[in-house]
């Protein structure tokens, strides 16, 4: 997910699935009509999930400085809230320690929570001409680097799929590294290599994270390789409100299905910012209670598993400059833990 996604992908939705797209008098189908699969399509029996990511005010993931994780204290306040609001699977987005420690917590207090494990990717190149924030090369060195960490990223996840196999009930490697405007741009390739190998040596089934129009333009060889298809799709990067944002996203999946027929789709991020200098008044606690409520239907109707993104506001990220980004405001809930609309009862 990025704030200039919509540069980046407006050529692929003209030329890709122009040709699904209704003319404005048509109703648009949402459930069942062209795109639906089986009750035994849906991971670990769920629909909604949630993506998770526990760092609080001053807090950070580690991307090569290193990381100020949660307390386990706080993971496990977190995961108590995230249970009593009936999720019950939960998106890591890498096999660092941070995850590690997520899992141990899960297993000690016997929590009912499943986890789709990340494994993350770092840029193996450089794609400082296709992405707008990227104001230079990187370099051959830090490139180097970022392959052996990789690596060694790999053989981490794979320790955890092992280790929490009671858990962990899919693998998704990598997130969103093979897009035009990603900042960490891994070879397709490469990807394909890793997915063998973590396939390999490992049970559960095995995924990677992109955009959909990505999928629909380009995914065909990643996906024969894969256990199913994870798929991103964020209306209100695309200049969508809340009035058409399910519809649009049901578009999406649709033109996934078509290009990639007879693979197995989830959601793996989904969701809508409270607050965005990005967005002006399409964001808001009020349209993401409204989306959250069309795609959790929608999710039931066609046997889709879709991870809301996100679980909790995350002051870290984005530009440090601007309090109000969107990148900061997609959760459920704010970074104290106390609930937006969507979460509160009604």
């Amino acid at each position: 997910m990025r704030d200039k996604i919509l540069y980046a992908i407006s050529l692929i939705l003209f030329c890709c699935i122009s040709a699904c797209e209704p003319k404005a008098s048509e109703e648009i189908p949402v459930s069942g009509v062209n795109y639906m699969q089986s009750k035994s399509d849906l991971i670990a029996g769920e629909t909604m999930a949630i993506a998770y990511s526990g760092f609080r005010e001053g807090q950070y993931p580690d991307r090569g400085a290193g990381a100020n994780n949660p307390s386990r204290a706080e993971i496990l306040e977190d995961l108590k809230i995230l249970i009593d609001n009936e999720f019950t699977l939960i998106r890591l987005y890498d096999s660092g320690e941070n995850a590690k420690t997520t899992l141990e917590i899960i297993r000690e207090e016997r929590l009912p929570i499943k986890v789709l494990l990340g494994i993350w990717l770092d840029a193996e190149l450089s794609n400082h001409e296709g992405c707008p924030w990227l104001t230079e090369p990187i370099s051959v060195e830090r490139l180097a680097g970022n392959k052996i960490r990789n690596s060694e990223e790999i053989e981490r996840g794979i320790d955890l799929a092992t280790t929490f196999s009671d858990i962990i009930i899919a693998i998704n490697i990598g997130n969103e590294a093979l897009v035009s405007w990603t900042d960490h741009m891994v070879p397709v390739d490469q990807v394909i290599a890793y997915v063998r190998d973590v396939k390999s040596r490992t049970s559960q089934p095995v995924t990677v994270a992109e955009n959909y129009a990505w999928w629909i333009e380009s995914g065909l060889p990643l996906a024969n390789e894969l256990d199913f298809i994870g798929v991103h799709t964020y209306p209100i990067w695309e200049e969508r409100d809340t009035e058409d944002g399910l519809e649009y996203t049901a578009e999406n999946i649709l033109g996934v299905q078509q290009a990639l027929p007879g693979k197995t789709i989830a959601i793996l991020e989904a969701g809508w910012a409270t607050i965005a200098s990005e967005f002006g008044p399409r964001a808001s606690e009020e349209k993401q209670l409204r989306y959250f409520t069309d795609i959790s239907s929608w999710a039931r109707d066609t046997n889709t598993t879709v991870f809301f993104f996100e679980a909790f506001d995350e002051p870290w990220k984005g530009d440090p400059n601007d309090p109000l980004g969107a990148e900061k405001h997609w959760g459920l809930f704010y970074v104290d833990r106390s609930p937006k609309l969507a979460m509160q009862p009604r």
